[in-house]
């Protein structure tokens, strides 16, 4: 249905929502990041992906390179005190925020997978037929080019190539959502049991006939 933002007077898209701290509705708002000071949503969700794999990458290579050097420090190869405080220092902050850029790019890359929000992902959206977690889930490949675009030689670049306008969102068709030779399999049965072929005779009817 139609959604309407009382705040900003407007009529909102679907997976359009309004941020408290940008005090702007945002085209499939994901979350507000204090890291970037911005809202993630259908513009700058792909190089948002983008900044943590490459955060990820970074980390890792600050990691590989400062780790020789402090086996140095270990063995005692080196000994200046300065420069060990500050190798045990460096390696010690990659290490950390690598660990945490682990969880959160997964993370992102499951709810692509699923083509989902990280809002959809605690609140589901609700469409004509009711609540679906997987209304907008296409499949993997069709997911993931939602957000990356068709061109694969352009998914690693920061480089605009999201398909749609952010304001229409193909969704799975509701045979796919409900299938109701499957979900309504006891009613059918039931229903079955409950009506009778035409033309069938059933003892009761060969009794009336023998009395007759």
């Amino acid at each position: 249905g139609i959604r309407f933002c009382d705040r900003c007077q407007l009529i909102k898209p679907d997976r359009c929502h309004h941020c408290s701290v940008c005090a702007v509705c945002v085209l499939k708002m994901d979350h507000h990041c204090p890291w970037v000071n911005n809202c993630i949503g259908f513009s700058n969700y792909k190089f948002f992906l983008l900044f943590l794999a490459y955060s990820l990458l970074y980390c890792l290579y600050i990691a590989a390179t400062v780790f020789k050097y402090f086996i140095k420090y270990w063995t005692g190869e080196l000994t200046n005190g300065r420069s060990k405080f500050h190798i045990l220092f460096l390696l010690f902050v990659a290490i950390m925020f690598f660990v945490s850029l682990v969880f959160l790019f997964g993370y992102h890359c499951w709810l692509v997978s699923r083509n989902r929000s990280t809002l959809e992902a605690f609140s589901t959206p609700v469409f004509q037929n009711g609540p679906d977690k997987n209304g907008f889930n296409l499949g993997f490949v069709k997911n993931l080019q939602q957000v990356f675009g068709e061109e694969k030689k352009l998914w690693l670049l920061p480089i605009a190539s999201s398909q749609g306008d952010g304001h229409f969102f193909p969704m799975r068709a509701s045979s796919e959502a409900q299938n109701p030779l499957l979900a309504n399999e006891e009613q059918w049965e039931e229903d079955g049991m409950d009506e009778e072929p035409q033309g069938k005779v059933t003892a009761d009817n060969w009794l009336c006939l023998d009395l007759t």
